[in-house]
């Protein structure tokens, strides 16, 4: 998110003081949101509901097509499809959006949970795990897919059609009840989504910048680009879209506590 504001030159001029904490994948992003150590993060769909009810809110809701959210398999994999993976070996971070993804795919291939050998690993785990041959499969997400099918991996499926691809702006229940905090994550609202509509309109210029603040591959950060995302309304279809995921994962018998979404959403930035 950083990168992505400052190559859009939203950080410039911020009328507010800024601390910035790194995180690799969304749920720590929660957990540390609900200890109060943090007061904002932008997140996928997964982490705000598979911890159950916390001290936060969602207050900004973001979209993408899902392609770059895959499950992958190797170039020389005997896995043509998602029943395939019945008795295979797949890395995941647990809670995170490639959860919510695999979850669904599974469901809807009619493959049981526990029919599959999940290993829950950080997403430089898995990576390491899934390239020397542990695994059989790896759900993950942009920009590790892109960097994974410009290394030979090829993706089985992609969440095009089957999960939201939402993305979320979570803030801590202390940070909105203080004004001033409040205030602050409203300005940066209305950065972040400048922001995400720039990278949509400079697509060459963020690739670039993507690449050289990342290190990455210069094809792999190009193919990255397909998971701008972009605001959309916090209304009744993204919460119908993510009671939907809550009872997949009840299904799945991997979610502490069922609860209606509606009850994690705080709609006070929407108008502005």
């Amino acid at each position: 998110m950083e990168k992505i504001l400052s190559a859009a030159g939203e950080l410039d001029d911020l009328p507010y003081d800024i601390t910035r904490s790194a995180f690799t994948f969304g749920p720590p992003q929660i957990e540390t949101l609900n200890a109060g150590q943090i007061d904002f993060p932008v997140t996928g769909n997964t982490p705000p509901i598979v911890g159950g009810l916390t001290k936060t809110k969602v207050v900004s809701s973001y979209s993408k097509e899902g392609k770059g959210d895959a499950i992958l398999i190797p170039q020389d994999s005997d896995i043509s499809s998602v029943r395939d993976l019945k008795g295979k070996s797949v890395a995941v971070a647990r809670g995170s959006s490639a959860h919510g993804h695999l979850v669904l795919q599974l469901e809807k291939a009619g493959v049981n949970v526990s029919d599959v050998d999940i290993n829950f690993l950080q997403p430089s785990d898995s990576k390491s795990a899934f390239e020397s041959g542990q695994m059989d499969a790896w759900a993950v997400w942009d920009p590790y897919t892109a960097i994974a099918e410009v290394g030979g991996a090829v993706p089985l499926i992609t969440a095009e059609g089957v999960t939201n691809g939402y993305g979320f702006g979570v803030a801590s229940d202390a940070a909105l009840a203080d004004d001033p905090r409040a205030e602050a994550i409203n300005d940066l609202l209305e950065r972040i989504e400048r922001a995400y509509q720039w990278t949509n309109d400079n697509p060459e210029k963020w690739e670039k910048i993507f690449a050289q603040e990342t290190g990455t591959d210069a094809e792999a950060a190009k193919i990255n680009t397909r998971s701008t995302r972009l605001q959309i309304p916090l209304d009744q279809t993204v919460i119908i879209f993510q009671n939907d995921l809550i009872g997949a994962f009840e299904r799945a018998e991997v979610l502490p506590d069922v609860f209606d979404f509606a009850d994690q959403v705080d709609v006070r930035f929407e108008d502005q």
